[in-house]
């Protein structure tokens, strides 16, 4: 016989003389012991609450994936969500092609903010930046780092094509070749949306001290509904927030507005604010820039700003009201368009105006500005004694050279320099820093021109490089609406010749099909893409200081109306890669492209890839791409597109 003393709740005793029974009795246990477990009432054994899920712990950094110099620094911020003890981060570096220095240096491994400092030579692969969690050390976030060789002569892209000749280069580009831009390793990284559409060129500055944040690359970006916007140049948070922006409104005022009848809808529309790309002084951290509006009483604005780049608040005691008079004609905001790129040279804004189509009566002017008191210095109209003559060039920027002359190409209007007049439509001109006429060139057929509104001042100049070759040593280029180049000494301008331009240079038709458009000069080569035409190669002859006539290489694309303004990116003389934008016909969505500089060959453009992953927004007309540190940003409807290599 056996016996089973079960004791409820406490663990039960078994008396077992007979071990062969084993398997029986620990069979009643078990019941006994489930049947207590519902029967004692021990409130231990009931089913517990539910406990709470506790927030998910997700980890971001910022910048993401740059392009930083060899020993070069830059801060990186990481951003930790429901961290709600606030124990923060811990950084580290790896790479495959890397290990310790060689990858770089942190400042801390816990600081947040933290700076890194790229390595005295470039690593044979990029740099992983990685930010783990202290609460919870499975999650973290992680930058991608390129590092690049230094870039030697490069402080931005602070005017309009790059610089003060106007040459659209950018020969420092260290981080973009031949052979990563290409679907595979280059694309679409991030948009940030903006208030209206973006005319003028996106300008960039590199370790920007913006205030309360710390060093940044900074893009900047300017609109038609008279804002400004500082982004980070590398950061493709979601949504891409600035670094600050400011509307550059009076009280009550708004940007113009074609739908209420201002300004004209085949110039500039809907909005009218800034159209002309702003200028930097890297010296004061000063973007200056000139804003279009309107009061609710329909009086109409024009204004000078200069704008702090760390914050985005008027410096100098501005903004200040354009105004100016010369022979008893007064400049009238409401109808003149302030089109090309803003020029600094000497410490003067120089700032010029055409018109919104054609709708007069108005004229060419330029007004030079004090770039420290906001003072007016100077003022120029280039048709006193008659009208039009406007300054436009598709945006270009009046150009300058090292001696501070003014170069600039005017529209059809009234012309009678020739007869020891003062005004000079459809001309080339040579001004001083004071604004005075030095030398002049008008085409033979001016006046044909001027009936059939044929613009020489269709596109934007070029000064070519001193001492390209040939008789002589300083050279420009440019041309307009007929189709025409004319290549100019700019030490003897040539003047007006009845019946021929043989006292210029060159003049030559590069396609037969209107220039809307500024060329890049490079390696001895000139890159121009007119109206409904291919991107043309045309070779200077160093020997004869001319251009072979003949194409040496054209794209496949065709740019349609108004053509493009293209840039180049290099590193020195190697891994010249020529960058476009392409609108389309009638508009609809931008196409930015990029060509092996040598031979016009495509390596890539953003309508390549599959599902439409490098799809920009829609294209504005005379937009120029900026390249800058990797990356490569264009203006379009309401965005800033941000292209570069692939994390």
């Amino acid at each position: 016989m056996f016996f089973i003393q079960v004791a409820c709740p406490k663990e039960s005793r078994l008396l077992d003389p007979f071990p062969s029974q084993n398997q029986l009795l620990l069979t009643v246990v078990l019941l006994l012991i489930a049947s207590c477990s519902t029967s004692c009432g021990d409130a231990s054994t009931q089913s517990p609450a539910p406990l709470p899920v506790p927030p998910v712990i997700s980890v971001s950094v910022a910048p993401q994936n740059p392009s930083i110099q060899i020993n070069q620094a830059q801060p990186f911020t990481a951003t930790v969500a429901n961290d709600t003890q606030n124990e923060g981060v811990t950084w580290s570096l790896s790479g495959t092609g890397c290990t310790g220095a060689t990858c770089g240096a942190l400042s801390s491994t816990t600081a947040n903010p933290v700076t890194y400092t790229a390595p005295a030579a470039v690593p044979g692969s990029t740099v992983t930046l990685t930010a783990t969690s202290n609460a919870d050390n499975t999650k973290n976030g992680t930058s991608m780092i390129t590092v690049t060789p230094a870039a030697t002569g490069f402080a931005g892209v602070t005017t309009w094509h790059n610089d003060n000749s106007r040459s659209g280069l950018n020969t420092s580009e260290t981080a973009l070749t031949l052979a990563n831009v290409n679907t595979t390793k280059f694309g679409k990284l991030f948009s940030c949306t903006v208030d209206a559409d973006v005319y003028a060129q996106p300008l960039y500055v590199p370790n920007v001290a913006i205030t309360g944040i710390g060093a940044r690359g900074v893009i900047f970006v300017a609109t038609e509904k008279d804002t400004v916007y500082a982004f980070d140049a590398d950061t493709n948070t979601s949504p891409c927030l600035p670094l600050w922006h400011v509307t550059l409104l009076g009280s009550g005022e708004t940007a113009l507005d074609t739908t209420s009848g201002d300004g004209c809808i085949d110039t500039v529309s809907p909005d009218i604010g800034i159209t002309g790309t702003p200028v930097i002084d890297l010296s004061t951290q000063t973007l200056y820039v000139v804003t279009t509006s309107k009061s609710s009483g329909l009086t109409y604005f024009q204004r000078l700003h200069a704008i702090d780049v760390t914050t985005g608040a008027e410096k100098f005691g501005g903004p200040v009201p354009i105004q100016a008079t010369i022979s008893g004609t007064s400049f009238d905001p409401a109808i003149h368009l302030q089109r090309p790129g803003l020029l600094l040279q000497g410490g003067v804004v120089y700032i010029a105006w055409a018109s919104y189509c054609d709708n007069g009566p108005y004229h060419g002017w330029v007004l030079g500005y004090n770039a420290s008191s906001l003072l007016q210095v100077s003022k120029f109209n280039d048709t006193p004694n008659g009208i039009l003559g406007g300054i436009w060039m598709s945006g270009a920027g009046p150009a300058s050279d090292k001696s501070g002359n003014v170069y600039l190409i005017t529209g059809n209007g009234t012309f009678d320099a020739n007869a020891g007049g003062m005004d000079f439509g459809d001309s080339f001109l040579n001004l001083t820093g004071s604004l005075s006429v030095v030398d002049w060139f008008t085409p033979f057929n001016e006046g044909s021109l001027n009936t059939a509104d044929l613009d020489v001042g269709g596109g934007g100049s070029v000064l070519l490089l001193d001492n390209p070759g040939g008789p002589n040593a300083h050279l420009l280029i440019g041309g307009g609406k007929e189709g025409k180049l004319y290549l100019v000494n700019r030490d003897n301008m040539g003047h007006f010749s009845a019946g021929s331009d043989s006292q210029i240079v060159q003049s030559f038709s590069p396609t037969g099909q209107g220039i809307f458009a500024t060329p890049v000069f490079w390696q001895n080569k000139l890159y121009l893409a007119p109206s409904t035409s291919p991107i043309s190669q045309f070779v200077f002859d160093t020997t004869k200081g001319k251009f072979n006539t003949i194409a040496a290489f054209q794209s496949v694309a065709t740019f349609s109306f108004p053509g493009a303004t293209p840039s180049l990116s290099a590193n020195g003389t190697a891994n010249a890669i020529l960058w476009a934008i392409q609108r389309p016909a009638g508009g609809g969505t931008a196409v930015l492209h990029a060509y092996d500089a040598s031979n016009l060959s495509e390596l890539w453009n953003s309508s390549m890839a599959a599902g439409g992953r490098d799809q920009a927004g829609s294209a504005v007309k005379f937009n120029v791409p900026t390249i800058a540190n990797g990356k490569v940003y264009i203006g379009t409807h309401g965005e800033l597109d941000v292209f570069g290599l692939l994390p």
